[in-house]
């Protein structure tokens, strides 16, 4: 039970009552927020989707049980009602955003991006001529990835790109007033999110009649139309927006940030009079008055809308809406109330977090913001930051993803579609993302260090059914997993944020309600050590002066999978073969759809001991309850039906795969309660390591792995583990891992007897026995070591306590390749002596 966070001032009161934040907060009672159970899950992540209620799918689900809708475009009974549904969900759009079927209208799309996309195919853009100047595309370095590509359109077509940094547009500005009789009619685009989906940052809405009338820059500066389109993705999802106020020419959302259902469905708003201007040259189905199949004529048809929906709209998902404004107007009262409940969550969750510091004074968070979450006018309800630990460095943000998936806290990492935003609150430059890409490092993985500096960033945002509950499970995982102990607040920057509240106490309420009435040390210093290896567990300080090359140490235990995410196959001696250890992760499971099975996804799959018999060729299938059945190692004929060639996808990689038969598939399918089949890497097929490892490793094939041949453990680094493990839970009634436990938590190949705890992070090459190996790098271990080898129970640990003692960092064990074999006869067995070469 994870201590609670009311961080109470002197008077006892919670932090958040205080006059300073509880004018931003709408209480629960007043909001009407319907209580949610999603199986203890806290989701902070509203900004890529938020939740849909209960009540709205009930309610959907009602409708269409009840009423035959048909194709809007027939004229059946049927087909009326549904045209005539969707015309009303039109007109319930823009009255959400404050303006009229005169005024604006609406185009649905399957998304943001595709009404974006839309606005790039038919905005007028115009090559330069003799006359004037060619169209500019003016976007906001801080703009989704969706914006920028429209880029790709208009590079094409001569026309101007112009990235503009957030600080340009009103630093740069100047009276126009005598150029606004200009005869120039060139058509140019301004592109801005009302709210950064990278910070939380919401930009002055008056953005748009400043550059409509040309007082803002880059307008101020051209001659010719500015025409302003505002993606209100990011903005529209807890937010109102008054297009009477502010009337850009183009609006772009997606329906499931504002309610969580539908999905795949979005819309573009665009003004009535600068709908006129836009160029069409696909048609389809609906978006004619009349054409000609054998002659080049075609007459669009007068309805903005259905000129630009090619096709049938997404009627059922649109009819879905209606019963998604109901729901939110039910449950909130209106966006209004949403916006300050959202912000209120988000500026608790800030000032809490900005204020944390590690027992040494080291702030625990650098939060990447241009506010300090004053007013909900300037700053939406998005947290982005970065951990750091005691000496202050960055903790990756893979790292807090893993250990936050163990507390069932659902977050985002990475740049958030966002490269421009990520490139100035991190500081990269565009030669660092260039450099990045060449270090193996692509959006959307886990790359999140390159030269010990991020690549991207941790981001939690709020919804209308978020809660302080949520605030307050988040705030106690950060604690517990990345805060250097005894938990220390920045006095100073709390009582400035607090603004009214001139308690002196607060901190150390703070301080006792972060861990539940103990103050823990982790050591005995004044400060927490500098030297990752000093602990206090008796482990001992390695210098790399004391590092030489040739330690002597053993080979301890050799284990082999032959089936991925299946139980461990202990042996004493073993062949080696070109792809690692003879047949290690040569078969694997899928599930009905093909998927590659896991332990994250099935933890059961632990109780499956396969054993390999060299002698008879054959692999055998244990489990508890179950009879043993052999599979052939080989199959050597020809593939049929029940043996058949497939593709699989295996950490992003297409491989080529066989069929082991239905007698396999039937045994896994029965012991798994779900369809599945075993399947093998087709011998023919070739499957390399991929770029982003240390330097200096060469392609090497790989079987079923993750990432490459061999995964080495140190045993006395097990070792330690066991006793920090064993320490943190002395005073709770868990039973202690033991090291044959812990050892089996992370499904190494090959263990070693070291001579010092974590000493092999250093190691470039080892040479066990005659084999030599090279170090491709560290393992950074996910949540699959919280799954018990022995019962398929998921627990956090080891995988908490290794963070605590890393310092949030969870790497444990070398990823190894062969740097050379000296012969095809090669094999490794338990006691051979290991000797290793430092790094550096």
């Amino acid at each position: 039970m994870l201590p609670s966070l009311d961080v109470c001032n002197k008077g006892g009161k919670p932090l958040y009552t205080t006059p300073a934040i509880k004018h931003y907060i709408v209480q629960k009672a007043t909001l009407c927020i319907a209580s949610h159970n999603f199986s203890g899950i806290t989701y902070l992540d509203h900004a890529g989707t938020t939740l849909y209620p209960e009540s709205l799918v009930r309610e959907f689900y009602q409708d269409i049980s009840r009423n035959v809708y048909g194709n809007p475009h027939s004229h059946n009974p049927s087909s009326r009602l549904t045209h005539d549904t969707v015309e009303h969900v039109r007109y319930r759009i823009l009255q959400h955003f404050n303006t009229t079927p005169d005024k604006y209208s609406v185009i649905f799309t399957s998304g943001c991006t595709a009404a974006l996309k839309l606005v790039a195919e038919s905005f007028p853009w115009s090559p330069p001529t003799a006359m004037e100047p060619a169209s500019q595309f003016c976007y906001l370095t801080d703009n989704h990835t969706s914006v920028v590509g429209i880029r790709g359109v208009t590079s094409a077509l001569g026309v101007v790109s112009l990235p503009v940094s957030p600080e340009e547009i009103e630093a740069r500005a100047r009276d126009v007033a005598q150029s606004e009789c200009s005869s120039c009619q060139t058509p140019h685009l301004f592109c801005y999110p009302a709210q950064s989906n990278f910070s939380g940052r919401k930009y002055s809405l008056g953005y748009v009649r400043g550059i409509q009338a040309r007082k803002l820059y880059p307008a101020c500066d051209s001659q010719g139309r500015w025409f302003v389109l505002l993606d209100a993705a990011s903005f529209a999802s807890c937010s109102p927006l008054d297009l009477q106020e502010h009337p850009a020419d183009f609006v772009p959302f997606s329906f499931y940030k504002m309610f969580g259902f539908p999905t795949g469905l979005g819309a573009l708003l665009v003004r009535n009079d600068t709908a006129a201007l836009l160029r069409k040259a696909y048609f389809g189905g609906g978006t004619a008055a009349a054409y000609l199949a054998g002659e080049n004529y075609y007459v669009p048809t007068p309805n903005i809308a259905n000129r630009f929906e090619d096709g049938t709209v997404s009627f059922l998902n649109v009819i879905a809406l209606n019963h998604s404004f109901d729901t939110l107007h039910k449950l909130t009262g209106g966006m209004d109330k949403v916006q300050l409940h959202t912000f209120g969550l988000a500026r608790y969750t800030y000032m809490l977090l900005s204020s944390l510091c590690h027992g040494n004074g080291q702030p625990v968070a650098q939060i990447y913001s241009d506010s300090e979450f004053e007013n909900p006018s300037t700053q939406g309800a998005i947290l982005n930051f970065n951990l750091t630990d005691c000496h202050g460095q960055i903790v990756g943000y893979s790292q807090v993803d893993k250990l936050a998936s163990l507390f069932n806290i659902h977050v985002r990492t990475g740049c958030f579609c966002n490269t421009g935003a990520c490139q100035i609150f991190l500081g990269t430059t565009n030669q660092d993302v260039k450099s990045n890409l060449q270090a193996g490092h692509v959006c959307g993985d886990d790359v999140d260090l390159v030269d010990g500096r991020p690549t991207g960033s941790v981001r939690v945002s709020f919804g209308y059914m978020s809660t302080f509950r949520d605030c307050q499970n988040f705030l106690n995982f950060v604690v517990e997993c990345f805060v250097e102990k005894p938990v220390e607040v920045d006095q100073v920057k709390l009582d400035r944020l607090k603004s009214n509240t001139s308690s002196k106490g607060s901190s150390q309420c703070l301080i006792t309600m972060l861990t539940n009435g103990k103050h823990k040390h982790i050591d005995n210093g004044e400060h927490a050590s500098t030297d990752p290896v000093v602990n206090e567990y008796g482990g001992k300080a390695i210098t790399k002066e004391a590092k030489s090359l040739g330690k002597a140490q053993y080979l301890t235990n050799i284990y082999i999978y032959p089936i991925k995410s299946c139980a461990a196959f202990e042996v004493t001696d073993w062949p080696v073969c070109p792809l690692g250890l003879l047949h290690d992760r040569g078969w694997m499971v899928v599930n009905g759809n093909g998927v590659c099975l896991n332990q994250k996804r099935e933890p059961r799959l632990c109780l499956i001991h396969p054993q390999i018999y060299l002698p008879s060729n054959t692999l055998l299938l244990q489990a508890s309850g179950m009879d043993t059945i052999s599979v052939p190692l080989e199959n050597h004929n020809e593939p049929h039906q029940s043996h058949g060639v497939c593709q699989s996808k295996l950490c992003g990689d297409r491989v080529q795969t066989v069929d082991c038969g239905d007698e396999a598939a039937s045994w896994l399918s029965e012991f798994l309660g779900q369809p599945c089949r075993l399947i093998r890497q087709s011998p023919d097929f070739i499957r390399n390591m991929k770029k982003g490892h240390e330097k200096g490793v060469s392609s090497t094939a790989l079987s079923l792995v993750n990432e490459a041949q061999y995964l080495m453990i140190n045993h006395a680094s097990v070792d330690l583990l066991q006793r920090h493990i064993t320490s943190r839970q002395e005073s709770s009634d868990h039973q202690p891992l033991n090291i044959h436990e812990l050892v089996s938590r992370f499904r190494a190949n090959l263990v070693i007897s070291g001579l010092e705890p974590f000493e092999e992070d250093d190691w470039s090459h080892l040479i066990i026995g005659n084999t030599h190996f090279q170090v491709a790098g560290r393992c950074g271990r996910c949540q699959m070591i919280g799954v018990d080898q022995n019962t398929g129970a998921k627990t956090k640990e080891p995988l908490l306590s290794l963070s605590a003692y890393r310092k949030g960092k969870v790497t444990f064990g070398v990823y190894l390749v062969h740097q050379s074999l000296d012969g095809s006869n090669a094999t490794l067995s338990v006691g051979a002596p290991v000797m290793s070469q430092w790094s550096g």
